[in-house]
């Protein structure tokens, strides 16, 4: 059964990203009023506002949950061209207007970029603390905390120029490959050509290389995501641009280029596993379930969508689900929603106000 509830979240602007941790219990939104809110699943399936704070001078445009084995740590990004790592802090908060609510502190600011930053993600547990953070100005950048236990110190690992606008980023989460990157281009210009390129990292020569770009998407990108893999053979990779497309890439071989590349590139074969136009409007959000068998799409049509592949590989659209909670076979006009039930405005989350979190009874986690 899918449940559909509204939150008043009170921001006072517009709602960019909302962003679930780790077990699905906790919620960080930000928005254009410059401020993060943190929810916390109560027992009784209610979310309840934990902190609330002014993080940016400007739009904050995405936040995101670290693995909690480093601890209750999120990062942000905004249009003031910074991103920001913050962290809570256990204890009673010293301000009486903020008792019972649990206190943030910004450990590091990351002032690198000279345009806005557009995205942040950390990366696979795996590898540590990393962060990676893309910026306007086409440059993906790198970040590392050397030392786990001391969030204020982050070296700038790598800086990776796409020559390309970036929009957004997905770190592939398999622990089989080396490192790999997507990038998303919002670049309107078809003639830029393709608008995802993949990266990976090569520990010989210590650089992110290039490895592919994807010719067949020429169109704006708004969302990127790799699915978690759990034993394929190739890699599942979900794009939100004007229809949604799952892209397989399953890894050749490796180029065995020793002079100007010791230890070589992995070379891919590319193959459009999906393509769809249900939404019939801008798509704005991806998202896989935890087993990476399941998509969740979100577009301007006010639908969120959930697609599956039989076991032909043939991927089909599963269910079609409304803001208010309803269950339909055809795409509605309803206000619209996004990722798992919030709602999208233009590609943003929400009005001014509040936002929908749909789910699967009361636990926002869903399979």
């Amino acid at each position: 059964m899918f449940v559909a509830r509204s939150i008043s979240a009170e921001h006072k602007d517009l709602i960019h990203d909302v962003s679930y941790d780790f077990h699905g219990r906790r919620m960080a939104t930000c928005s254009s009023d410059q401020t993060i809110k943190v929810w916390d699943l109560t027992d009784d399936g209610e979310w309840q506002c934990t902190a609330s704070w002014k993080t940016h001078s400007g739009s904050v445009w995405k936040v995101t949950w670290a693995h909690p084995e480093f601890g209750q740590v999120l990062a942000s990004c905004s249009f003031d061209r910074t991103a920001a790592v913050w962290e809570e802090v256990v204890g009673e908060s010293l301000a009486s207007t903020q008792r019972g609510q649990s206190h943030w502190v910004k450990r590091a600011n990351l002032v690198d970029s000279r345009t806005s930053v557009t995205d942040v993600k950390f990366g696979p547990k795996h590898m540590g603390l990393q962060l990676a953070t893309c910026s306007a100005d086409g440059v993906v950048r790198i970040y590392e905390a050397p030392d786990v236990m001391n969030l204020s110190q982050w070296s700038l690992q790598h800086e990776i120029n796409t020559k390309l606008s970036c929009s957004c980023l997905s770190w592939n989460p398999s622990r089989l490959h080396l490192p790999m990157l997507a990038v998303g281009s919002d670049d309107t210009n078809p003639s830029a050509g393709g608008k995802v390129q993949i990266y990976e990292y090569n520990d010989n020569i210590r650089k992110w290389q290039k490895v592919e770009t994807l010719m067949a998407i020429t169109d704006a990108v708004h969302h990127i995501s790799f699915a978690p893999n759990l034993g394929r053979s190739y890699h599942l990779l979900a794009i939100a641009t004007k229809d949604v497309r799952i892209i397989t890439l399953r890894c050749l071989r490796k180029e065995p280029n020793a002079g100007a590349n010791p230890g070589g590139m992995s070379k891919f074969e590319i193959r459009q596993a999906a393509q769809f136009d249900e939404h019939s409007s801008q798509v704005w959000r991806v998202s896989w379930n935890i087993t990476g068998t399941v998509l969740a799409s979100s577009g301007d049509d006010g639908c969120v969508r959930l697609w599956k592949a039989n076991y032909l590989d043939n991927w089909k659209c599963i269910s079609v689900l409304r803001g208010d909670g309803s269950v339909s076979n055809a795409a509605g006009s309803s206000a619209g929603v996004n990722q798992l039930g919030v709602p999208n405005a233009g590609g943003n989350f929400g009005g001014s106000r509040g936002f929908k979190q749909g789910g699967s009874g009361q636990n926002s986690m869903w399979y």
